[in-house]
């Protein structure tokens, strides 16, 4: 059946490679992505999706195609790009500056693949509104925004989204990465971490460089709150588990002979149970207020957790039957297992928010060769990855692979005519 529908893909893959041109030159930061949604939406409409909505969740956008009795299918692609300076060299690389949600003048470019997503997704909704006597069901087709903020699939859930539309029985999802383009990597359980971030504020009393006795100093306070949070994996966390604890950034003072009265730390922190990350997030507040409480501070630290994101769980049974149905689509050669990933994605709050099961996984980029000589010379590491100024997915097989993907995920789950 999956070879019926996708033997059309010939007829609309130049178009698709059109539109992810057009996407990837005109790449719109997380909540601005007001032109790309409408030109996602007018193809679902020129697909004849029985309805198209805009604006959920802000900026999002939402298909829903019924075709009889049979379960909901919910296909999910996000679409916001991020704040890099591309430095690909590609005829259509982004040349776009936009204001981001700080008040910057930043980059901006698609440099995590969400413009490939989303073109996958457009080309995977085309095929099966014209297949129709081939699967029944209702599929609703989800381009979420705000990924990179972490934001995008909670706003569309508090938006209403599964009382506005049918809630789906299973979740589908995927993301573009520098793997071998053509090839699918997958994983079961926690297959991404969560993600929390914090912002840490200590107060001091400030003074003049020369007199450090009339100072309660947070710079100092700051150096050692980071030095204390790395000892949280390497003796509080059970080595069977694993976490990460970044402090990506560290701000005091304006000048170098004024003592400040504050310093700020911005942490971020993986874990991929809910248990680890309990311990994590009381560790840092502990370690925090207690060099606060050491140094004589007047004031306790501040505490502020802004962004949130759960462990993203492939269902393992679900995700079998899927992958399985990959192996027969593609051939198993072309299916690899993959470790635990450390990156985030807030895509599990659907199906959490649904009670369904989701269901993710990952799809190649690169040129094979070039992949396969840096896994031989043990230089993977030098690969432009995701959120990297270098990364830019080879058109082809990547773009028919991710479509391909998608469309024999979906029958995987629609009801058989």
């Amino acid at each position: 059946m999956a070879e019926s529908v996708t033997a059309a893909l010939s007829k609309t893959r130049d178009e698709l490679a059109d539109l992810y041109r057009d996407l990837h030159q005109n790449p719109e930061l997380s909540l601005q992505e007001k032109r790309s949604a409408k030109l996602l939406a007018q193809r679902l409409r020129t697909a004849g999706f029985d309805e198209v909505v805009e604006e959920v969740g802000v900026t999002g956008v939402v298909g829903v195609l019924r075709n009889g009795q049979g379960p909901v299918v919910m296909l999910r692609a996000d679409f916001d790009a991020l704040p890099v300076h591309e430095q690909t060299g590609l005829p259509y690389a982004s040349t776009t500056r936009a204001v981001d949600h700080e008040g910057r003048d930043v980059p901006v470019m698609h440099a995590c693949g969400h413009d490939m997503h989303a073109t996958c997704l457009t080309g995977a909704a085309d095929l099966l509104a014209h297949t129709r006597d081939h699967w029944r069901g209702t599929l609703l087709v989800v381009f979420q925004p705000a990924e990179e903020l972490a934001t995008g699939a909670r706003g569309m859930v508090d938006d209403g989204l599964f009382e506005r539309f049918p809630a789906p029985e299973i979740v589908l999802g995927q993301h573009v990465a520098p793997l071998p383009a053509g090839f699918i990597g997958y994983g079961t359980g926690p297959v991404m971490a969560a993600a929390d971030s914090l912002n840490i504020t200590l107060h001091g009393r400030g003074a003049h460089g020369s007199r450090p006795e009339a100072s309660i100093d947070p710079v100092l306070m700051a150096a050692n709150v980071v030095t204390r949070l790395q000892g949280i994996v390497a003796r509080e966390v059970p080595p069977a588990e694993s976490a990460v604890v970044t402090v990506g950034r560290l701000q005091a003072g304006t000048k170098d002979n004024i003592i400040p009265d504050r310093a700020e730390l911005g942490i971020n922190i993986r874990t991929y149970t809910p248990a680890t990350r309990d311990i994590v997030r009381a560790a840092i507040e502990r370690i925090a207020t207690a060099e606060s409480q050491a140094s004589g501070a007047e004031r306790a630290p501040e505490f502020s957790w802004f962004s949130s994101v759960p462990a993203l769980v492939s269902e393992p049974d679900a995700t079998h039957t899927t992958v399985a149905a990959f192996a027969e689509h593609f051939g198993q050669q072309r299916i690899m297992p993959m470790p635990q990933v450390n990156a985030s994605e807030d895509v599990g709050v659907f199906g959490e928010a649904a009670g369904a099961p989701t269901v993710f996984w990952f799809w190649g980029g690169l040129d094979t060769h070039t992949v396969l000589t840096a896994l031989k010379e043990d230089r993977l590491d030098q690969l432009p990855g995701n959120h990297s100024p270098f990364f830019a997915p080879l058109i082809e097989p990547t773009l028919s692979t991710g479509v391909e993907a998608l469309v024999v995920a979906a029958l995987t789950w629609l009801a058989k005519p």
